[in-house]
């Protein structure tokens, strides 16, 4: 038994230890921007709800972000492809500082929006980035183990990120004599994490990627692979597209859930959230010796779908501990097959389309969350989070089915076929 862990986790860290310089330089950013985002996904909901705002324009800010990044995801693709992965890459860094800034400097109804607009835009060209760029910087041995890991440090950061902002405006409040739920604290806190992703940028700088010629950035090999693969496209996005329908519907408000169904502080809160990225983290850290093993549609669906009990759980249960034990077990189900998934979609196009099928997996995602949080605010203002979450469970319910119809059926059917011509 002894001897058999030793193997695994020896041939674990072989596979980390043959990532890349740029792999490891992107690693280190994921790091910090792991920690920033941790903090600001659990104070800027208290933050705009503490300058006067509803729920309702939270839903709002949310659409708006992910409607940009839907309608600016092509064009991004092309733009990745022009501008190369590193600039990419910094150019989403640094718009994404810059709007968290902003958003603190002039907290009004419409830098708000102009900045969910940039944001939006920067969101769309990170996520179009990151799955080319890690592509192209690692081999097939550790290509599953560097998507996971990337995925899953940035999570494990985010949970030190979610621990520090439950503490974080208190800390400030500290310093300018003022309430912790006030303006001043939350807003300062939030300033911090612009201050973090700016730092961030740094080790991005230090990416060295090779030159391209204009030749070999292909325009028209995206449009020619869609043309020659709709069935294929479809089903490798529509799953994503249902899945990111449903998760729009509650995972934003989360932190708003907790305090008003719970009546749960702020450290409790950041404190779940810390516990609940980390849980995350260590899935997606497990997730590749899992697809090792079972195979990469296989963890896909069993993760996606074991998760749906903890998210009734989670949302109807009465008590509070339950609730909390039931969110860190379906985020770390839910979102362990996350970057396998994208390994899996990656490995199913040729080079020249990456960017493409980027763009098109990154609209799948933000088309739901385009829309999903508007509806659940104004579900939320009328009726609570019953519905919303009703709406969740129906639709990863679907999603879940249609990885198995399109994906782990075909590969049955395969291995079948196989088994049957080599015994003939």
């Amino acid at each position: 038994m002894l001897a058999s862990v030793g193997r695994n986790i020896k041939d674990y860290s072989d596979h980390l230890v043959a990532f890349r310089p740029n792999a490891r330089l992107y690693l280190v950013y994921a790091i910090i921007a792991g920690v920033a985002i941790g903090i600001y996904r659990l104070l800027f909901n208290f933050y705009i709800l503490s300058l006067g705002f509803d729920e309702k324009l939270l839903g709002n800010l949310v659409t708006t972000s992910s409607l940009t990044a839907l309608v600016v995801a092509l064009p991004m693709g092309y733009l990745a492809d022009i501008l190369g992965r590193k600039i990419s890459l910094l150019i989403s860094a640094v718009l994404v500082s810059f709007t968290i800034g902003m958003m603190v400097i002039w907290p009004v109804t419409s830098i708000l929006y102009a900045m969910n607009i940039l944001s939006g835009v920067a969101q769309s060209l990170a996520g179009i980035t990151m799955s080319p760029f890690l592509m192209e910087n690692s081999s097939e041995r550790e290509r599953t183990y560097l998507f996971s890991f990337s995925s899953g440090i940035q999570m494990v950061s985010a949970s030190v990120g979610n621990w520090i902002g439950g503490y974080l405006p208190s800390w400030v409040a500290g310093t300018g004599s003022v309430e912790a739920v006030s303006t001043q604290a939350y807003g300062g806190s939030i300033m911090v994490v612009a201050i973090a992703l700016a730092i961030g940028i740094i080790p991005l700088i230090l990416i060295k990627m090779p030159r391209l010629e204009h030749g070999e950035r292909t325009v028209f090999a995206p449009f020619s692979y869609a043309a020659k693969n709709p069935k294929k496209l479809t089903q490798l996005v529509l799953p994503m597209l249902i899945t990111s329908f449903g998760a729009g519907l509650i995972m934003p408000f989360m932190n708003v859930f907790f305090r008003l169904q719970y009546h749960q502080s702020d450290q409790v809160i950041g404190v779940l959230f810390a516990w609940g990225s980390l849980a995350m983290g260590l899935g997606l850290l497990a997730a590749p010796p899992l697809a090792d093993r079972f195979g990469k549609i296989q963890i896909v669906v069993i993760t996606q779908g074991l998760s749906i009990p903890f998210l009734i759980l989670l949302g109807f249960s009465p008590l509070f501990w339950i609730s909390g034990v039931a969110y860190y077990i379906r985020v770390a189900l839910m979102n362990m097959s996350s970057p396998v998934y994208q390994t899996f979609v990656m490995e199913q196009v040729e080079p020249s389309s990456r960017a493409m099928v980027a763009s098109l997996v990154s609209m799948s995602w933000n088309f739901g969350w385009a829309i999903s949080p508007t509806i659940s605010g104004i579900l939320q203002v009328r009726y609570g989070f019953g519905p919303p979450f009703m709406g969740t469970i129906i639709l990863y319910m679907i999603a879940v089915f249609l990885y198995w119809f399109f994906w782990w059926r075909k590969s049955e059917a395969r291995v079948l076929a196989a088994s049957e011509i080599a015994a003939e």
